[in-house]
């Protein structure tokens, strides 16, 4: 019976990887810096600096909230976002320990 490879990972590793995964689009990346200039924002506003269609920035935006890196709310037709600076402040300390320790291991250049 085959299992899921994921099971083989720590859960720090695939929360580190999902992590990653969320921000591996450069629209992502734009939509995290219009959030912190704005530090809420109305979909529309993002629609609005971004040269992406609105339906393209929803899904942007659901994958970044369904990563926990944004918080989100709806009121009535708009919906209000925010970075969950929890969240990365969390993974800022995490992948800062990863680097650390994978610089540590390999001080000595093979290459």
């Amino acid at each position: 019976m085959a299992s899921h490879k994921k099971e083989a990972f720590t859960q720090k590793e695939q929360d580190l990887a999902e992590f990653a995964k969320a921000l591996a689009h450069p629209a992502r990346i734009a939509i995290l810096k219009v959030l912190a200039q704005h530090n809420e924002c109305i979909c529309g506003e993002i629609v609005e600096v971004l040269p992406l269609a609105q339906s393209t920035v929803s899904q942007h935006l659901k994958e970044l909230k369904n990563a926990g890196l944004i918080n989100g709310s709806v009121d009535g037709p708009r919906s209000c976002y925010c970075i969950n600076w929890k969240a990365f402040e969390k993974f800022n300390s995490e992948f800062g320990l990863l680097f650390n320790g994978l610089k540590i291991k390999n001080e000595k250049a093979c290459c």
